[in-house]
């Protein structure tokens, strides 16, 4: 009996032995080696590693539909699928299979084993792995190292995360940009967009289709001006733009959320609604800190109220739209019919040339400053009464601003507009808005006609009366 026993041990022991040198196909929990796959039909998955398992990459059906796509989602909330790699080209049932090939190329195919979608880049099949970082970033690289050879992060569908970039990269001449789902149950890119505009001053910018539909306001240094409430979340998950210098190679928006902070993100919806959500664990559901609509009635919507337009939130009353000082509505009957599109004209002309002037600046205070893409940025500037100074020298200056107020106040840098402001809000902002306007205006008539920087003791919370 000990001999038989001992017989059948040393069985055991050879087979197990000769199993674990047998070849492993089965992917790890978060990557896939050389010839390693997903098929939809096991219901493979690759969930992140590094402590949470925060991201999940696998098949998924969206809404009613039945058409089957590659996509990466929060664990917590399977519904809430934050990348897709087959947008435009959907699987018809359960036989897709994902491979990460000889070539270092992950490849999507279909039943019939045809290419649906890959992540070629150009620079050779060196790189070993494909995996799902915690981050939720899915990356192909060279064992450990950080240089990605090809990332989702690079390829956004309608969701930012902590990490995730918009903007452009100039070396690449290529920009970042989120697009809307079609539907609930169709994932192909819809009819809105949010992308970064880099002219004047960096801001994100809602579209519909090639329509500016909502705009942020500009980058003040701390927050997009026009987005108040991003300072109550800004300590949970910092906001930062880079490639503000001359010798940048690139132009982008980003967030990061530090240790501990709930999950987040920033997504644009089919219906048009861009919004920041943060999940709440207790509860299991995501709870919106943010949110614009790209069909806003009221003063969210772009240029609302026309040219040298000011839209108050608070004036329901009157449709919210009134014109800066020294100004008047171009058409008072299309403003009684309550149609804005035409905007304000000057009350009184300016008085500019030869090197003198004799017109001053209103503060236009608490204000979502005007659409800055055909405005001039100088982020040399020290001061608001140097920034003052540039634009009263200057007889196409109409208005004027700080462009960096991290320190406190209108700090530094200058921000001048010289053609129609446009898109202006009155908020709980720190930042005011300097317009230029006749002496006039003001009711003296003795006034130096030597440039000179502004009082800012003129100052108005709502437009002045209209005539």
């Amino acid at each position: 009996m000990r001999a038989t026993g001992k017989v059948i041990l040393l069985r055991l022991l050879f087979l197990a032995l000769c199993i674990s040198l047998l070849p492993i196909q089965a992917p790890a929990a978060d990557k896939l080696e050389k010839g390693q796959n997903l098929t939809d039909a096991d219901g493979d998955t690759l969930v992140s590693a590094g402590g949470s398992g925060t991201f999940t990459l696998g098949f998924f059906s969206p809404g009613a539909s039945t058409k089957r796509y590659l996509g990466i989602w929060f664990s917590v909330s399977n519904h809430t699928v934050y990348w897709v790699a087959n947008r435009d080209q959907p699987l018809p049932d359960r036989s897709g299979m994902l491979v990460f090939n000889d070539a270092a190329t992950l490849v999507l195919l279909d039943g019939s084993r045809r290419t649906v979608w890959s992540s070629y880049f150009s620079g050779g099949p060196s790189a070993a792995t494909a995996q799902l970082l915690e981050s939720g970033n899915l990356v192909v690289r060279n064992g450990s190292s950080d240089a990605y050879r090809w990332q989702s992060f690079d390829h956004p569908s309608d969701t930012l995360l902590p990490g995730m970039k918009l903007g452009k990269i100039l070396w690449a001449k290529s920009e970042l940009q989120l697009t809307s789902w079609r539907s609930a149950d169709d994932p192909s890119p819809g009819d809105y967009r949010r992308t970064l505009e880099t002219k004047g001053l960096p801001e994100l910018v809602l579209w519909y289709r090639d329509v500016k539909a909502y705009r942020t306001g500009p980058w003040n240094g701390l927050i997009f001006n026009g987005v108040e409430e991003a300072s109550t979340y800004a300590d949970m998950y910092p906001l930062h733009v880079s490639g503000l210098t001359d010798r940048s190679t690139e132009i982008t928006y980003g967030y990061t959320a530090v240790p501990g902070a709930p999950l987040t993100r920033v997504v644009v919806n089919y219906t048009g609604v861009a919004e920041r959500l943060v999940w709440k664990a207790d509860t299991g559901e995501w709870i919106p800190y943010f949110t614009r609509a790209a069909r806003d009635n009221t003063c969210e919507a772009y240029a609302k109220c026309g040219s040298f337009g000011l839209c108050n939130p608070e004036a329901a009353s009157s449709s919210f739209c009134g014109c800066v000082p020294g100004f008047s509505p171009d058409s008072p009957s299309a403003w009684r019919m309550k149609q804005y599109a035409g905007g304000c004209r000057r009350d009184a002309g300016l008085e500019c040339g030869g090197g003198t002037t004799t017109d001053h600046f209103k503060v236009v205070p608490r204000v979502k400053l005007p659409d800055t893409q055909n405005a001039t940025v100088d982020l040399d500037v020290a001061t608001l009464d140097e920034c003052s100074a540039k634009c009263l020298a200057n007889c196409s200056c109409l208005a004027y601003a700080a462009a960096d107020i991290r320190g406190g106040g209108n700090r530094s840098g200058c921000v001048m507009w010289t053609d129609a402001i446009v898109d202006l809000r009155l908020i709980d902002s720190k930042q005011d808005l300097f317009l230029r306007l006749s002496k006039s205006e003001f009711g003296m008539a003795h006034l130096s006609r030597e440039p000179k920087p502004c009082s800012r003791e003129n100052s108005s919370r709502w437009p002045w009366p209209q005539k």
